[in-house]
């Protein structure tokens, strides 16, 4: 069972490390999914073909069974017989529909980052940036009315197949239950000439007439082999070996004795072995756990370690998909936005952003604005993408000493104005635009930076007057989708 945690720091979205949306690749790697998470054995989407990975594993004059491949993030782990040990069978379709919600607490983290400053970002990157980590985003998982799925309790383990989690519902929300110890028992007695030891993980099982031998095979199928194998196909993959180091291992293992108690009861009751646990778990608390839903929404980390492995597909393969186009969280970001007070508009190329401003295109008579407003506006409408240095350097030329310090002041002062109301869009990366609009006809830029200059030391007054009259007139937000 896994109940939501608190939100970390390191987990929260830092939007002044937001890439420059100017600078997005058209593609994202599907190692994303990993970054400052722990290593995962979630399977990947794309594997390299069969038969090139019996080729690496068998070369040329090489004899005897190929050695197993060492781990590495983005492939998968193999097995001395060559073959994935999480491969997961492509079979129909899972009836369920997969969507990635931003994570609350992350959410309102960026809004209130977006609220603090007059900067427009990128939809697209965001919506990236929120699938980076599974700390960040949420997962729904909706069902067909034919196929609802099961949750073990509020928080634990979801499938779509009931008897799969009634059999590992011990092994998942035992802990939600018993309070469990582990103490060492005496050396056990006896002289063993050899012990069972599983292929497939390495685990030793006792010698096969030990009375906790039967008990130990069945558990470990259990837990770890039931999805992939029947018994008798298990029972093959137990060798018997004589190795005198390993028998004293095993011996030293029979030492730990591990017991069992309730927490959830007035009085306590105390079992001295995990099938003992389990009987009295099936009893008295997996009927009240098992819950038939419709839908069902978990945290992203928890949908990284869910144990139906083709439920974990699903959500893998629909996280991949929009890690390359996230067009479903961009909308789920963009109404989520809205209803915090913030704006989405559409840019060049389309490009959606979101801002804590209005955009609003510059619609008054240019003959009444002052001159370094005119300018800046002039300047932009030829050279978008100017940043702020570049501005000035084209705006601020031919200047000295105390009339270069007054139109410094002059321009940092219109450009604020300029980004509060909306005329002009500042972007994350630092680039400067204006808004979408009809396009007018202008004066060129050399004539409007030469009147800026000229007027440097006009009266602040009808600046003033001119900002109050126009800093309250409404404009359209453009929609998300919309042209």
């Amino acid at each position: 069972m896994m109940p939501p945690s608190a939100v970390e720091p390191a987990d929260l979205l830092d939007l002044k490390l937001l890439p420059a949306w100017v600078k997005e690749p058209v593609q994202t790697q599907t190692s994303a999914r990993d970054q400052g998470a722990a290593e995962s054995d979630r399977p990947r989407a794309y594997q390299r073909p069969k038969q090139d990975r019996e080729r690496k594993l068998k070369p040329p004059g090489r004899h005897g069974p190929p050695r197993r491949v060492r781990d590495r993030p983005g492939k998968p782990a193999q097995d001395r017989d060559g073959q994935d040990r999480h491969k997961v069978s492509r079979m129909i379709a899972l009836p369920v529909a997969v969507r990635f919600l931003p994570r609350p607490a992350v959410f309102e983290n960026v809004v209130a980052q977006i609220k603090e400053n007059a900067v427009a970002y990128s939809l697209f990157a965001l919506a990236r940036s929120f699938l980076e980590k599974p700390e960040r985003y949420e997962v729904r998982l909706t069902a067909a009315s034919e196929s609802p799925l099961y949750q073990l309790g509020e928080n634990g383990a979801v499938s779509f197949d009931r008897e799969f989690l009634e059999r590992r519902a011990f092994q998942l929300a035992h802990e939600d239950f018993y309070k469990i110890e582990t103490t060492l028992a005496e050396p056990i007695k006896g002289n063993f000439s050899n012990v069972a030891r599983c292929r497939l993980s390495g685990t030793l099982l006792g010698p096969t007439n030990h009375h906790n031998y039967q008990p130990q095979l069945r558990g470990l199928y259990e837990q770890r082999f039931s999805r992939r194998m029947s018994f008798a196909d298990y029972q093959r993959q137990i060798e018997i070996v004589t190795d005198p180091a390993l028998v004293e291992q095993w011996k030293e293992q029979t030492r730990r004795i591990v017991t069992y108690t309730t927490i959830r009861e007035e009085t306590a009751a105390t079992f001295n072995s995990a099938v003992e646990a389990e009987q009295h778990f099936r009893q008295n608390y997996l009927p009240g756990l098992m819950r038939s839903l419709p839908k069902v929404t978990i945290t992203g980390a928890h949908s990284r370690h869910l144990p139906d492995r083709a439920l974990h597909q699903a959500i893998e393969d629909a996280w991949t998909r929009q890690t390359r186009s996230p067009s479903n969280v961009m909308q789920e970001l963009a109404g989520q936005f809205r209803e915090g007070g913030l704006h989405i508009f559409r840019h060049r190329r389309g490009i959606l952003f979101v801002t804590s401003i209005r955009p609003r295109a510059f619609v008054h008579d240019q003959a009444g604005v002052s001159p370094s407003v005119n300018a800046i506006l002039e300047t932009l409408t030829a050279t978008p993408g100017t940043t702020r240095k570049e501005l000035a350097e084209k705006v601020l030329v031919d200047l000295v000493n105390e009339e270069a310090e007054r139109a410094k002041l002059a321009l940092a002062s219109n450009m604020h104005w300029l980004i509060r109301e909306g005329y002009v869009i500042e972007f994350n990366d630092g680039s400067l635009d204006l808004p979408r609009g009809k396009a007018k006809p202008h004066q060129p830029v050399e004539a409007a930076v030469s009147a800026a200059n000229d007027s440097s030391t006009t009266s602040a007054k009808n600046e003033e007057e001119f900002v109050s009259s126009t800093e309250s007139r409404p404009t359209e937000e453009a929609e998300i989708g919309g042209p």
